[in-house]
């Protein structure tokens, strides 16, 4: 993925932030970045398995 996807993606969940946490439903934005960061480092960690072999 490119890098240009993964900060639009991060933007999206700042702004993401700032809106909900103004509605009390901060917590949604992080579960949301929580599930992307572990998807793209379980992506990266596959990766780095596969050119070590």
């Amino acid at each position: 993925m490119p890098k240009a996807a993964h900060y639009s993606i991060i933007i999206a969940a700042v702004v993401l932030l700032i809106v909900l946490y103004n509605r009390a439903l901060g917590s949604i934005p992080f579960l949301i970045l929580s599930a992307y960061f572990f998807y793209f480092g379980w992506d990266q960690l596959m990766r780095r398995k596969k050119k070590s072999r």
